[in-house]
């Protein structure tokens, strides 16, 4: 995948272009030296022209992340192989065999290094035995010295592919890294406007409250928990939570909203989940009661079913019903009840959500999570 601009790889490609320019004067300096060696001085002008067209152009293309794709990268190791595999009959076979240098040189290296930078270590070793293989078929003695440059293209494939793949995952982690800074800023102004608002009315109600009877006083109280749990939300640590057993009984969290309006049903043995994972299926559950108390009536019905790998709680009720598209709207308005209390917390649990809502036939949410928390 082409990197974006101003991203880790752009040093590494501008690097290929100097090669490419560097390698092509060398280039240039061996056939003023060797031109009256040539078989055909006239092609191999022409050939080293084409060199030059072809770098001049590869300058221009690497340059642009679209175009870093499969038909340059293709016509670059084309027009590459073209030039080395013509090198025996412009230079000729008695000038090879008395030592002078093929065309392509140092040259033929530079698709090797673009297939490694922008595919990584494969892609470099690939077009590395393909320039190699098209070299080796120019010789007409393949000896130690013509291994020599294959060890070398190879080795430059598989470097400077492990270096492009590296700067592609550094990358990557600096983004992460700036979104989460992000974040977090975006975290601290939201708990700056919160405890200017929410956190002061909240400690003013349960102040205020706590020492009235009834259910003044139990809304203090209520005031009280959620200031707390708001404030440890905000600051980025939980709850400090009670004392005991790791595994709780999620009939015993369930068995509080039981009331006059809310049936429990549950089965007759313990059904024990992980503290942490049992607190939020019954947070989830009193998120959805209180949707049927806020809009239908009250009345509701609770179902405990311990499946085994999971546990299932289904809330009932004989309301009127979810109207469709009412959620999303709900949520656009900002009103996350079901979206965040509900679908939120069972699936950072690893859990699903479903609901059953039809006008003047009541809603049933389905809330069915692991028993253990991935």
């Amino acid at each position: 995948m082409p990197s974006p601009p101003g991203g880790f790889e752009v040093p590494l490609w501008r690097a290929l272009t100097v090669f490419r320019l560097a390698s092509l004067a060398y280039v240039g300096v061996l056939a003023v030296r060797d031109v009256d060696r040539y078989a055909h001085p006239i092609v191999v002008g022409a050939l080293v022209l084409v060199m030059v067209i072809w770098t001049g152009v590869t300058a221009v293309a690497y340059a642009r992340p679209a175009w870093r794709r499969w038909p340059l990268l293709l016509a670059d190791l084309g027009v590459v192989i073209a030039i080395v595999l013509s090198s025996p009959w412009a230079v000729g076979r008695q000038a090879l065999g008395h030592g002078v240098p093929t065309l392509g040189v140092a040259w033929m290296a530079g698709p090797v290094l673009a297939w490694a930078v922008s595919g990584g270590r494969r892609r470099g070793t690939v077009a590395a035995l393909l320039v190699a293989g098209a070299d080796l078929a120019t010789r007409e003695r393949i000896g130690q010295s013509s291994f020599t440059g294959v060890i070398l293209l190879l080795l430059a494939g598989v470097v400077v592919g492990h270096v492009a793949r590296l700067a592609a995952t550094a990358e990557e982690r600096l983004q992460h890294a700036v979104e989460m800074e992000a974040a977090t800023r975006e975290r601290e102004r939201l708990a700056r406007d919160i405890h200017d608002s929410v956190l002061q009315v909240l400690a003013l109600v349960q102040r205020r409250g706590a020492h009235l009877p009834g259910e003044a006083g139990e809304l203090a109280r209520l005031a009280g928990e959620q200031e707390a749990a708001l404030r440890a939300l905000i600051v980025g640590t939980t709850p400090v939570a009670v004392t005991g057993a790791d595994a709780v009984d999620l009939r015993d969290l369930l068995g509080r909203y039981a009331s006059t309006a809310v049936s429990l049903s549950a089965p007759a043995t313990p059904v024990t989940l992980p503290r942490q994972v049992a607190g939020e299926l019954a947070a989830a559950t009193g998120a959805a009661l209180d949707n049927v108390g806020r809009h239908a009536g009250g009345r509701a019905w609770v179902l405990i079913e311990d499946e085994g790998e999971t546990v299932t709680v289904s809330i009932r009720d004989e309301g009127p019903g979810i109207e469709e598209g009412r959620l999303a709207e709900a949520a656009a308005q900002g009103r996350l009840g079901v979206a965040q209390s509900i679908r939120g917390r069972v699936a950072d649990l690893g859990g699903t959500v479903r609901i059953m809502s039809s006008p003047d036939a009541g809603t049933e949410i389905e809330l069915t999570v692991p028993r253990a928390r991935p």
